[in-house]
């Protein structure tokens, strides 16, 4: 089974960050120089947010406010939810389900390590499904061993 881990092998374990104190246009800047759909916000040294799409749509254009001139703080998502490295994919998708996110940010040993998005989630579910499946056929049809 998939794990966490597993995603972060494979797509790197890069954070994009931006500092609380910046404007949401800043956020906004970063997260489509490096085509993401959300940043950890930080405080410091340590992480105090997530700013998603979402929340760009719904705090700021739905509200009228100026992302030129709001502050990351005022908008951002400070309740994280978070997974392990040991997490499994299906965990991500039912927690992504549950509480309607799409981003999760990995913590090891106290502090983020990476962060998974539903299409990063999907993605290891799919490959991990379509190996299952190539590894059944080859049985069934006695193929694939020996070589």
């Amino acid at each position: 089974m998939p794990t966490v881990r597993t995603i972060l092998e494979e797509k790197g374990d890069t954070i994009y960050a931006v500092d609380c104190s910046e404007t949401v246009y800043r956020a906004l800047e970063v997260m489509a120089e490096h085509n993401i759909g959300a940043v950890l916000v930080s405080e410091g040294d340590r992480y105090v947010g997530i700013f998603t799409e979402r929340d760009y749509a719904r705090r700021i254009i739905l509200k009228g406010h100026d992302s030129r001139t709001t502050p990351l703080k005022d908008i951002m998502t400070r309740e994280l939810v978070t997974v392990t490295p040991d997490t499994s994919a299906e965990q991500c998708m039912a927690l992504m389900t549950r509480y309607h996110i799409r981003h999760l940010p990995v913590v090891e040993e106290g502090r983020i390590v990476g962060l998974v998005s539903i299409g990063d989630v999907v993605k290891q579910v799919i490959a991990n499904r379509e190996s299952t499946i190539a590894e059944l056929e080859n049985y069934i049809l006695g193929t694939g061993y020996g070589r």
